[in-house]
């Protein structure tokens, strides 16, 4: 498994427009298979990322938007392969490298997620919509209908599980 991906969209903060920029994401056949292959799915026949840049004055960005996508994946109950859809709204802030990591290294578990780091001033667009993509695919995914029917035990037979068992003891003063 590959642990980069050969797309990418850098975006400079320092280019952005004081309203942000508005973008759509649809990378190709080549590189949608390149997604599926680092998603651990059969395929991603489809996927498109609706975007929305915006500075955030302090020298960081905010990114956010909606992913939607269909992945192809193994059904879980019947073993059939089926697309499956996600729908994933992105929200993530980016801070310069300075500001992102706090100082004396320690990080306060509050309820708002700490920026990410600009990486030479840019963000991958690329690798935010891989990294959503691949966090909002169902590890256990069910194909819609698929029910799981347990087997029947068989008790034509008449005997319990212990008989069986029984069978298998070496009686006393045989051996």
């Amino acid at each position: 498994m590959k642990n980069s991906l050969s797309w990418s969209y850098p975006i400079a903060v320092t280019d952005l427009p004081p309203d942000g920029v508005e973008l759509t994401l649809a990378p190709n056949k080549e590189i949608r298979a390149e997604l599926a292959q680092l998603a651990s799915v059969l395929a991603v026949p489809e996927l498109a990322a609706k975007l929305k840049v915006s500075p955030d004055g302090h020298g960081g960005a905010e990114v956010e938007g909606r992913l939607e996508a269909a992945v192809r994946q193994i059904c879980v109950v019947s073993l059939d392969p089926f697309d499956n859809r996600v729908s994933e709204p992105i929200a993530i802030h980016f801070a310069p490298a300075s500001a992102a990591r706090p100082a004396g290294g320690t990080i306060d578990v509050g309820l708002e997620n700490p920026p990410d780091p600009l990486i030479d001033g840019a963000i991958d667009l690329a690798a935010v919509v891989a990294e959503y993509l691949t966090l909002a695919i169902d590890p256990y995914p069910r194909k819609p209908g698929a029910v799981f029917k347990p087997p029947k035990p068989d008790r034509d037979k008449g005997e319990s599980p212990f008989a069986a068992l029984k069978k298998l003891k070496p009686r006393r003063g045989k051996a």
